[in-house]
């Protein structure tokens, strides 16, 4: 009954403006048209089971690469009336089934779930899940089949996925968390703190430098210069200097921090294409944050499963400079003509047949922030030299 073009704009408000049905509402009475809510959710619900088979494809191709950045955030869900039925095809039901027992046991009327968030470091996509807990069968079955390094913060269940996968998985720390822990203990210890501090603005500068270099160079200069640095840092907070540091105090606790996590610290020395940190895929947290300021909850756990899927396609289509609206149009005719060839309707390939719906000022303003950024540093070298 309705185009295609009316599902891509209520995709697109909610999921990339982040409008809540009810106040797409008004926006679609501006023009004249007063739907139900009931409609403007069928219509979406429709959408995502249309590009179901589509986000199981970007979900292979992601899992297919050899590293994944991977961070979460927690979503509200309503705590469903009824158990849901178990299923056999549904390595999550299991555990749904007994958190919302749990729910119904102590009469909570919501669950703190999660939303999950893979960002393919060699492939520009990104792909969410949907769990209704942090417990590590989310990231575990997700990553099923998955051979590589993961890029993830010190969350234990990550630790328990690598140790299942029998050398398949090593997880990576993010150098970013380290340095913050000790950024915001700089006041208790200032200056032990500024000589770590002082370390990991070498790094970082090495980095900036490396950015234009080939994965090979990259690791070449990792080597020759940032690992020293590693070094250094290492016989820092293992050596006497800091021995009079207090374990409960703040400072105590980042260096107990970077102790623990510091070869997963490591990791991406031994590889060109890793990152250093994990900023870009827990930037993505801010889609689900914004979003879920606005829908507020998520009223069952099919649409948490909706939702994810939907957030795969818009924020893949972020991420790749596009028109959010004018791809998922065109994802759904073509899918809906029958195509099955959803290589072609990859958001890094389908922008390459589609120039007009590509957002250029996006990368030339991303292109002027890093300029600055490098201008920056380099100043910085320069005076510190």
């Amino acid at each position: 009954r309705y185009d295609t073009s009316i599902a891509a704009q209520i995709v697109t408000h909610k999921y990339s403006y982040h409008l809540p049905i009810y106040r797409q509402q008004d926006v679609f009475a501006s023009c004249g048209w007063t739907p139900a809510r009931s409609t403007l959710l069928n219509i979406l619900r429709a959408a995502a089971e249309r590009i179901a088979g589509l986000v199981t494809h970007l979900r292979e191709v992601v899992r297919a690469g050899p590293i994944i950045g991977t961070d979460d955030t927690t979503v509200t869900l309503l705590t469903p009336k009824d158990l849901p039925p178990l299923d056999p095809l549904d390595p999550k039901s299991a555990r749904t089934r007994e958190v919302i027992a749990a729910a119904h046991a102590d009469a909570r009327t919501s669950i703190t779930a999660r939303m999950w968030a893979y960002r393919g470091i060699t492939v520009p996509l990104n792909v969410f899940d949907f769990t209704v807990s942090r417990h590590r069968d989310g990231p575990e079955i997700f990553l099923n089949g998955f051979s590589g390094k993961l890029m993830a913060d010190c969350y234990a269940g990550y630790d328990a996925v690598q140790t299942a996968s029998d050398g398949r998985i090593v997880r990576a720390a993010c150098v970013a968390h380290a340095r913050r822990k000790v950024f915001n203990a700089r006041a208790n210890h200032p200056t032990h703190a500024a000589v770590l501090l002082s370390m990991f603005q070498q790094l970082y500068d090495i980095e900036d430098r490396g950015k234009a270099c080939s994965a090979v160079d990259r690791l070449a200069l990792r080597q020759e210069e940032s690992k020293p640095i590693w070094e250094r840092m290492r016989e820092y907070i293992n050596g006497g200097a800091v021995q009079n540091v207090l374990p409960k105090d703040t400072f105590g606790q980042a260096l107990t921090y970077l102790r623990n996590q510091f070869d997963p610290l490591l990791v991406y020395l031994e590889d060109g294409l890793m990152p250093i940190d994990n900023n870009e895929t827990e930037q993505l947290m801010k889609q689900v944050a914004i979003g879920r300021k606005n829908w507020l909850f998520i009223g069952e756990v099919e649409p948490g499963y909706r939702a994810a899927d939907l957030l795969t396609l818009v924020s893949s289509a972020v991420r790749n400079d596009l028109d959010v609206f004018a791809y998922v149009k065109d994802v759904l005719d073509r899918l809906l003509a029958g195509e099955t060839d959803y290589h072609t309707l990859r958001p890094d390939v389908w922008k390459e047949s589609h120039p007009e719906a590509v957002r250029v000022y996006r990368a030339e303003e991303r292109a002027a922030r890093a300029d600055a950024k490098a201008i920056r540093r380099a100043r910085r070298r320069k005076s510190r030299k």
